[in-house]
């Protein structure tokens, strides 16, 4: 498992975060954020998003027996927690005012991956034959593509294209999406800012996620790519091999 961040060709700051590892022997997890609110609001929302999502899951250490329900749960208590800890802090503090974040997060258990997101980050599977993309933007243009009102393509280039409907830390409480999907070997898992889905198509990322080269250099081409097409967004990614053994996940 890897995970690369970078700050692109415009942004001054880096507003995204991510963070991988292991719970201990029986679960690892990786978590995307992508900030929001501007100089030393998003860069702080993202940050302390992924520092509490880490900080619930690590109060879970000493449990092994793992079912799909209980992880989906502490996937819902994870996330709501960067999301208080977020709004909290934005109503104390006036240079914090309208801070938010995207969340994007994985917990892998064996064959089984939890997801759970709120914002426009996404999860893609990725196999030989296909990528799938396995989260909803919460953003306005896909609310108006699923009412008909924009076609896709009209929505890649709408001006309110960032405008998102649901975020970390912008409410009291958040609507979190959560699934469990069962996950085969040959499956690779990303986990990725719109600064990388924005800019690389789906095609790219395909080719270059199925590559034979090492993880890390896929990784790496990734970003490549998200700059090669203007890097206008800072791009953030973590991506999974289900190959790697359990204490082969670990932080990069």
């Amino acid at each position: 498992m890897v995970n690369r961040s970078d700050i692109g060709r415009i942004r001054q700051v880096n507003e995204d975060s991510a963070l991988t590892g292991l719970i201990n022997d029986h679960m690892a997890f990786a978590i995307v954020a992508d900030g929001m609110g501007g100089h030393q609001a998003g860069d702080v929302a993202s940050q302390v998003a992924v520092e509490a999502f880490q900080r619930v899951l690590q109060q879970h250490v000493e449990i092994a027996n793992w079912t799909a329900e209980d992880a989906k749960r502490l996937m819902r208590i994870a996330i709501r927690q960067a999301n208080d800890e977020i709004y909290h802090l934005a109503k104390q503090l006036t240079q914090y005012h309208n801070m938010g974040t995207t969340i994007v997060a994985a917990l892998i258990i064996d064959s089984l991956v939890i997801i759970g997101h709120v914002g426009d980050s996404r999860a893609y599977r990725i196999n030989a034959e296909q990528l799938e993309q396995l989260t909803e933007d919460h953003s306005l243009v896909n609310a108006l593509v699923q009412s008909g009102q924009l076609t896709a393509e009209e929505a890649e280039h709408h001006p309110r294209k960032n405008v998102l409907t649901r975020a970390i830390g912008t409410d009291d409480d958040v609507d979190i999406d959560v699934r469990i999907l069962e996950w085969n070997k040959q499956d690779l898992l990303l986990l990725c800012s719109d600064g990388l889905s924005n800019r690389v198509t789906e095609e790219n990322l395909h080719q270059v996620v199925v590559s034979s080269l090492p993880l890390s250099e896929r990784a790496d081409q990734l970003i490549e790519l998200a700059l090669q097409a203007g890097g206008d967004d800072n791009i953030t990614l973590v991506l999974c091999d289900m190959n790697d053994s359990p204490d082969r996940r670990e932080d990069t």
